[in-house]
């Protein structure tokens, strides 16, 4: 079985590009992926297209990667539709290092994007509807002019819950939001990226009690894309230089799929949770990062708010966290969001992340949650991507 190589990274500008179109967002991150690794297009062997919102936010369905790419010189290359919520990138992602990993294709092209913004609002809100049981929620109403998103509800549940049973308070979520606005700073594709206090956080509008605007993850399109390769190729090549070393997909149905994906990981790859330089979690919502700690194994379950309290998740602390700036300010275009991870894990160990470069860098984890059924996601992709030295 091969290695898994990444031997390109492309990523638009995060934030709002109205009008521009989920396929322009994704052939520009495409593009910059292809000029990175120096691979011809007809090399590729497959893609994995993922997007998650485009059927009612663009009302294209069915055929989204094969319209994006039609005019395009990879429109001939063999390219399948991935649609899984949040997790439609790293669900992607997974695909093609199975794709490779087990021989069937050594050179493959991953892409998420999205185009949430428009001029009915409503639109990227009720695409979130989906994101959900139908038939226990009820189908939007014709007319309703939805101005938030139902997901933030569940957060903001699962939010108070854990107030509930800890001794943490909302402003321990304000840190989460502060901290990661202060990683995006140095973060030029970030979508939000001028700095906030705790008291900007606390002091904003409320969404849902306990959680304020920016303790919410932004409406946001943008694209990024990865190429991956078998060991062979690259050594062909004369790339290489990073390794995905795994990918894995957690089950929601009956459990923890954060706590199932990276056990899966673990077991997979020999590491622990605390053999990371970095980490970027899927925090659609500012407790969500903050439950995630405890399952993936650096804390203990209730206390992740005293590791935001001592700065052990900043850059620069024990276990930075989201460098990026995270899904609540380098923003999340639903589909994209997966694969933008990787790249910020790429950016890092390849040693260009600027102001925000760590110090150490050589083994990064990613965790991408999709969808919401029965108190938590609906599935969660953990994957880990190391420096080759």
């Amino acid at each position: 079985m091969s290695k898994v190589l990444i031997a390109g990274v492309g990523m638009t500008p995060f934030g709002k590009h109205m009008g521009r179109g989920y396929g322009a967002l994704a052939v520009a991150a495409i593009d910059e992926a292809l000029l990175d690794a120096g691979i011809p297009v007809e090399d590729v062997e497959r893609i994995y297209f993922g997007n998650a919102a485009a059927g009612i936010v663009s009302q294209q369905e069915m055929i989204r990667g094969q319209v994006a790419l039609r005019n395009h010189r990879l429109a001939a290359r063999p390219l399948i539709n991935v649609e899984n919520a949040c997790a439609s990138g790293g669900s992607a992602l997974f695909l093609g290092f199975e794709a490779i990993k087990s021989g069937m294709a050594e050179v493959v092209l991953v892409v998420g994007t999205e185009q949430l913004n428009h001029e009915d609002r409503s639109r990227p809100f009720n695409a979130l509807r989906g994101a959900t049981d139908i038939g226990e929620i009820g189908e939007a109403i014709p007319g309703e002019v939805a101005s938030s998103s139902l997901l933030m509800e569940y957060y903001a549940g699962v939010a108070q819950s854990y107030l509930d049973r800890y001794d943490a308070t909302a402003e321990d979520f304000a840190r989460v939001a502060v901290k990661n606005r202060r990683h995006a700073a140095g973060n030029p594709l970030a979508h939000l990226r001028k700095p906030q206090t705790l008291e900007d956080v606390i002091g904003s509008r409320m969404i849902v009690s306990p959680l304020t605007l920016p303790m919410c993850s932004p409406t946001t399109d943008g694209g990024a894309a990865l190429l991956l390769c078998s060991e062979s190729y690259a050594r062909r090549l004369g790339a290489g230089g990073l390794e995905l070393l795994t990918s894995k997909i957690g089950p929601g149905a009956g459990g923890s799929p954060v706590q199932r994906a990276t056990q899966a990981v673990y077991e997979a790859t020999g590491l622990g949770p605390n053999d990371f330089d970095m980490i970027e979690l899927h925090d659609a919502a500012a407790p969500a990062e903050l439950l995630q700690y405890s399952e993936i194994g650096i804390c203990e379950e209730g206390q992740a708010h005293h590791l935001v309290r001592r700065g052990e998740t900043d850059i620069g602390g024990r276990i930075p966290v989201n460098t990026s700036g995270g899904l609540l300010s380098r923003g999340h275009p639903l589909g994209a969001t997966g694969c933008a991870q990787i790249a910020e894990l790429c950016t890092q160990l390849r040693g260009r992340a600027g102001s925000r470069q760590l110090a150490k860098a050589n083994i990064g984890l990613a965790v991408n949650g999709g969808g919401w059924l029965d108190g938590r996601y609906a599935l969660a992709i953990a994957s880990v991507v190391r420096k080759i030295n």
